[in-house]
């Protein structure tokens, strides 16, 4: 059950396990066309960048470990989205199928409306990425896009599939 997954505010001891859980996927996977892993240091950089902009990092811990991190950052940088934001969730290898992503998801778009954003964009790398696709969709989420082509990875052309979901009241009325 995702409820039994506990999610929490990331911490500076994080980074490593976060360091890691990021790497795995980036060697392995498509999620990510990063195609060489960073360091603890640019992933330190990188949290408190999304910290600084006044947007949550969270964890999952599972079995005393980091199982699993996500983040809201700015969908893009121009003052007209500002009440937009665009996630991201990673899980460890070891902790897949055991409600990790979709309890820290959860609590992403949680804290999220919280804020009093109104709209969460995921930005999916690979249309293969089967299990991020159905995460997102299973949170209300519903695919708006799909570019196709557009990263070359692992010795294959990616798509890159765009999932919406609106937060709060969304876009019936203005921001506040």
């Amino acid at each position: 059950m995702p409820d039994a997954v506990p999610v929490r505010d990331s911490v500076d001891a994080d980074v490593p396990a976060v360091t890691e859980i990021y790497a795995y996927w980036v060697g392995h996977g498509t999620a990510s066309f990063e195609l060489t892993p960073p360091d603890a240091v640019e992933i330190a950089r990188r949290r408190q960048a999304v910290l600084a902009a006044g947007n949550p990092y969270l964890v999952a811990d599972l079995d005393g470990r980091v199982a699993g991190y996500c983040y809201a950052s700015a969908f893009r940088p121009r003052p007209a989205y500002a009440d937009t934001v665009e996630d991201t969730v990673y899980v460890a290898r070891w902790a897949h199928r055991r409600g990790v992503g979709r309890a820290l998801l959860a609590a992403l778009i949680q804290r999220c409306e919280a804020a009093g954003r109104r709209q969460m964009v995921g930005v999916i790398g690979d249309s293969a990425s089967h299990g991020s696709i159905g995460l997102h969709e299973a949170m209300g989420f519903r695919r708006v896009g799909l570019l196709a082509a557009v990263g070359y990875k692992h010795g294959a052309w990616r798509d890159v599939v765009l999932v919406q979901r609106s937060l709060g009241s969304g876009g019936e009325t203005p921001p506040d």
